[in-house]
């Protein structure tokens, strides 16, 4: 049988695959996309979004607690875990669908199978029906990422989890033990907690959310302390011992062991590149710690042949593979493309507060030699904050001094995923503290805060 031969060939159906395949598609080159497992990747199927329906059923359920600040009567609050996973995976899998229509839509030919890469150009699929032969004068690879495991903490699906197993629970954990307090770790820890279990969250840096800025962390800290949660800082978990219904773990804080007894726990310790089995380093692909080493453009080095997304290394998240997924294909297509710059890429965890930030914190722009400004405003100060029974979180900004430039953007609080974009946009039009001064933000909105950090930065808020 001849081999199948388009203008470009995707390896992965995630965020960032499927993206690239649909935008190929539209700018006219014959395009195929090869998925192993689900349309949408990890994302969609496992990550992003099932995750978010699980906190919305959690956020309710904590509302519905707090009926009486609100006048409001709700008897015998409950909730049935089996109906709240349910609802995450119906919403899980009427996007995959949407996925698979989209891609029919644009005429993007789909394979399910494992692809390889026999030789520059070509591309094979192992399928159910046999391999096919594929050729391409451009390839992407958009294989993204899984689960780090670490020695002695590998998951086994009763007693040690993955973000998998977390998202269909065998039971509900009643002592929990969390591993890494990245945004996967802090949503299931917010999640659980929420409904009832004793969690305990372990951080081998010196504080949760370490991505953050330091000031955000404190808060969240505060916030999950607050809630019931135990959070350990530089600690260390070095071995697990397993028995029936308990796992004790062996926690190294300060310099000494401590051994805690729980019945479940969570590894969420980062990602590693799926890379394997690709023939990558065949063709001269330089990998680093499991990531596909790229230029700016996402292209690998070798000829006509690029790596977007998790693959490609940090920042791991959808929209940056997705944005990706649009330049790469606008390159292929000879169009002008425009590099995705990693700083200017929102961060959003969706724990109980929220937390969400783009560009530098205030210590990194110390680092980096800018005079700093920085605002803050705190929720309390917020007439429609007070209004949503919300009166915990905070919003800050950092400035250069010099130029006005917003350096980055720093939110704890009610809905500060959803606000965050504000900011994004600000920047990407290289707006300064003087244009979001003379903006004018509608009242009553939370989005007000923002205005006033500004403001704050400069001396000139009011509300405070």
């Amino acid at each position: 049988m001849a081999a199948q031969s388009f203008d470009l060939i995707v390896i992965g159906a995630g965020p960032g695959g499927y993206v690239a395949a649909i935008r190929a598609a539209q700018l006219g080159l014959k395009t195929a996309v090869v998925e192993r497992e689900h349309l949408g990747g990890i994302c969609l199927n496992w990550g992003c979004i099932p995750t978010k329906a699980l906190l919305r059923s959690s956020e309710v359920f904590h509302l519905m607690e707090r009926a009486k600040d609100f006048g409001l009567k709700a008897d015998k609050v409950g909730y049935d875990l089996d109906a709240v996973v349910k609802r995450s995976r119906g919403v899980a899998a009427q996007l995959s669908g949407g996925i698979g229509h989209l891609l029919k839509k644009n005429k993007v030919t789909v394979l399910m199978g494992q692809a390889t890469i026999p030789a520059k150009g070509k591309v094979s699929v192992k399928t159910d029906k046999g391999t096919e032969e594929l050729t391409a004068k451009n390839i992407v690879l958009a294989t993204g990422a899984r689960a780090r495991e670490l020695p002695g903490l590998e998951a086994d699906g009763d007693l040690v989890w993955t973000y998998k197993h977390a998202l269909q629970p065998p039971r509900m954990p009643k002592k929990l033990l969390v591993i890494g307090s990245g945004a996967i770790g802090i949503e299931f820890a917010s999640f659980y907690n929420t409904l009832g279990a004793d969690t305990t969250v372990v951080e081998v840096m010196d504080r949760v959310l370490p991505v953050e800025d330091a000031e955000i962390s404190g808060l969240a800290k505060k916030a999950f302390t607050k809630q019931g949660m135990t959070i350990m800082e530089k600690a260390m978990v070095k071995q697990l011992d397993r028995a029936k219904g308990k796992v004790t773990a062996h926690i190294e804080v300060k310099g000494k062991v401590e051994k805690h007894d729980f019945d479940t726990v969570i590894s969420a310790v980062g990602i590693v590149g799926n890379v394997e089995d690709l023939g990558l380093e065949a063709l001269g692909v330089k990998i680093d710690r499991t990531h596909v080493v790229t230029d700016e453009f996402c292209r690998t080095g070798v000829d006509g042949l690029y790596a977007i997304g998790d693959i490609a290394g940090a920042p791991w998240l959808a929209h940056k593979a997705s944005h990706e997924g649009v330049m790469v294909a606008e390159l292929i297509a000879g169009k002008h493309a425009h590099p995705v710059k990693p700083e200017s890429i929102a961060g959003c965890t969706y724990c109980q507060p929220q937390v969400a930030s783009v560009g530098y914190s205030e210590a990194k722009a110390k680092e980096l030699g800018y005079d700093i400004k920085v605002g803050r405003f705190p929720f309390i100060g917020n007439g429609k904050a007070i209004a949503l029974g919300e009166p915990e979180g905070l919003i800050k900004t950092v400035f250069d001094a010099k130029t006005g430039e917003l350096l980055g953007a720093h939110m704890i609080g009610a809905e500060v995923t959803e606000l965050i974009q504000g900011y994004v946009v600000g920047r990407q039009l290289e707006t300064t503290e003087e244009d979001l001064m003379n903006t004018v933000f509608p009242h009553p909105t939370l989005s007000e805060m923002m205005h006033e950090s500004v403001l704050d930065a400069y001396g000139k808020v009011i509300h405070m």
